[in-house]
């Protein structure tokens, strides 16, 4: 054998798989079809938030969770439907996840150096019964140093291991087949890409220039998922969410094609669950785009009026960060593929944040005195040049000018002034007394008893039609893909199942390519800060057992 064991794919599932390896002194391969620049995958470019449960940032904040709870919320997000069959290994993987992220998840990070910014976001707020979708207390957890931060121990001790001769990394080195021999997967074999200076992110050539072949015990796919094969996403889209997006922007790299889960299906492995999927609807195009179609999400607090393209305001509980699928539903099946909000400056400048590590410098950056000048007024500088240069913002005095502007984003001119007018107004009056039957305004109210809410992310309620909280904005929201919620199915130690439940020898599957676990551990939602984390714990659990089978056969022959 070339090497005790291959992974194919540099992101973080694979990073965390290749450490334990050789931290157990197996000599692994790490393969990547990407230029070295990309090495961390999405991981790199992620907000860097992460689930925990009944941590210090929790209690110090006065928030009460427990295990029991975030299972249950769970429990009322995944919606497991299929556990006979397709939910069997990934409600396991869930209960696992769930026991790791209330237990030793956060000492492990810990110990590797991952420090937590002190207030604890509230994502998925969910809006229905206890027992179903969404976060009961709060649990997004933001890593100091967002992305890069989490993917900087792994690189390290990576490069480590590469230095002393137990990791060999070869970027631009493209699988396009496993190997077979006597029922087992015994290594790979591709094609050597041309050279690439594409940056981080950026689209790179597909030219081969040579081949290789390499054999291992174990092979390990951490290829991720599809979220940038928009063709893919709308072959598998259910029909549960409406019409698939004719137009969508991507929050992803363009090599996360899927193209690896094909080969490793036609290598016998079981793909599960294909019509879960995560995508997100607060997008807006970048006005400084990494890659093609390169679409960020808005992280928005509660205060923003959500509209339909036609200028009807959303139902409970679609309202901004409550929930993604839920709200995504609705907004398909109004016929249309993009949706409104609409707010103040003092709504943007308190409860606007953009996802990814490049939109929050101050926390990739690790800069305290940067994080203190959010709470000065305006707006993030972030925010404020989508403001400035987004083709997706409209800022006026006025709600007749906000809505001409809104009219003139679009071919079809559908909003009418009179009736978004209407409704603001009503909306408007509900603000000036303690009661109200609005359960947005409830929800606000509701979101300020907690400490966090209250400082840095939820504004005082006011009337939007003041002008003293003006200007008024009005941002047009795009589909954004982002994640595959199913994947190949895998047993509790990550070996990739066949057709017929069996494990097929020598064959792992890691991070998203697994669903983040089992074929698919969120069922249909995720409760947020789980992505990175399934990455982590799958990557972890994946290598271990690996570094553990590796011994037991080493030691035998």
């Amino acid at each position: 054998m070339d090497f005790d064991a291959i992974v194919v794919g540099a992101g973080l599932a694979g990073l965390v798989a290749t450490v334990e390896i050789a931290d157990a002194g197996k000599r692994v391969l790490l393969l990547d079809q990407e230029p070295e620049a990309s090495f961390g995958g999405q991981a790199w470019w992620s907000f860097g938030g992460l689930f925990l449960v009944n941590s210090p940032e929790q209690r110090r904040l006065g928030i009460k969770d427990s295990q029991e709870l975030a299972w249950q919320d769970w429990q009322g997000s995944a919606g497991f439907d299929r556990e006979g069959d397709e939910d069997y290994w990934g409600r396991k993987w869930a209960e696992a996840y769930v026991e790791f992220a209330s237990g030793e998840k956060r000492e492990w990070l810990y110990a590797l150096g991952i420090r937590f910014f002190p207030v604890v976001g509230w994502a998925e707020r969910g809006g229905y019964l206890a027992d179903g979708h969404g976060n009961s207390v709060p649990r997004f957890h933001i890593v100091w140093g967002t992305g890069p931060g989490i993917v900087e121990p792994f690189e390290k001790r990576v490069r480590a291991h590469m230095a002393n001769g137990l990791v060999v990394y070869r970027s631009r080195h493209r699988v396009n087949e496993l190997i077979q021999s006597g029922g087992a997967i015994t290594g790979v074999r591709g094609s050597v890409l041309v050279a690439s200076t594409a940056a981080r992110g950026e689209e790179s050539s597909r030219e081969a220039i040579g081949e290789f072949e390499y054999q291992a015990q174990a092979v390990i796919v951490s290829s991720g998922g599809i979220g940038a094969n928009h063709e893919l996403i709308r072959q598998y889209w259910p029909s549960r969410l409406g019409e698939a997006p004719k137009r969508m922007l991507s929050g992803v790299p363009a090599h996360v094609d899927g193209r690896l889960l094909a080969i490793t299906e036609q290598s016998g492995g079981r793909i599960v669950n294909r019509d879960r999927m995560w995508h997100y609807t607060e997008g807006i195009k970048n006005w400084n785009p990494v890659w093609h179609n390169h679409g960020i999400r808005i992280l928005p607090g509660p205060s923003s009026i959500w509209l339909d393209a036609r200028g009807q305001r959303f139902p409970a509980p679609n309202f901004p960060g409550f929930d993604t699928l839920g709200t995504l539903e609705t907004i398909q099946k109004s016929g249309y593929d993009y949706s409104w909000f609409i707010l103040t400056q003092k709504i943007i400048e308190k409860e606007f944040a953009l996802s990814g590590s490049e939109q929050n410098p101050d926390l990739t950056g690790k800069s305290i005195r940067k994080v203190l000048s959010r709470a000065l007024p305006g707006a993030m500088a972030p925010v404020q040049s989508f403001m400035d240069k987004g083709e997706d913002f409209v800022v006026a005095p006025t709600l007749a000018e906000l809505v001409a502007g809104m009219n003139a984003l679009t071919e079809e001119k559908l909003l009418d002034f009179d009736h978004i007018e209407r409704q603001i107004k009503a909306r408007d009056r509900e603000i000036a007394h303690p009661f109200t039957k609005d359960l947005q305004i409830t929800a606000i109210r509701g979101a300020r008893h907690y400490i966090g809410d209250k400082l840095i992310r939820v504004a005082k309620p006011h009337r939007l039609l003041d002008p003293a909280n003006g200007p008024l904005i009005a941002v047009r929201l795009n589909i954004v893909s982002r994640k595959t919620l199913g994947g190949l199915q895998t047993n509790l130690s990550g070996r990739v199942l066949n057709q017929a439940g069996e494990a097929i020898p020598g064959l792992y599957a890691a991070g998203e390519a697994s669903g983040f676990g089992g074929g698919g551990l969120h069922g249909y939602r995720a409760l947020e800060g789980t992505f990175l984390g399934g990455c982590l714990f799958t990557g972890r659990v994946v290598g271990r057992a690996v570094a553990s089978e590796l011994n037991k056969s080493q030691s035998n022959s």
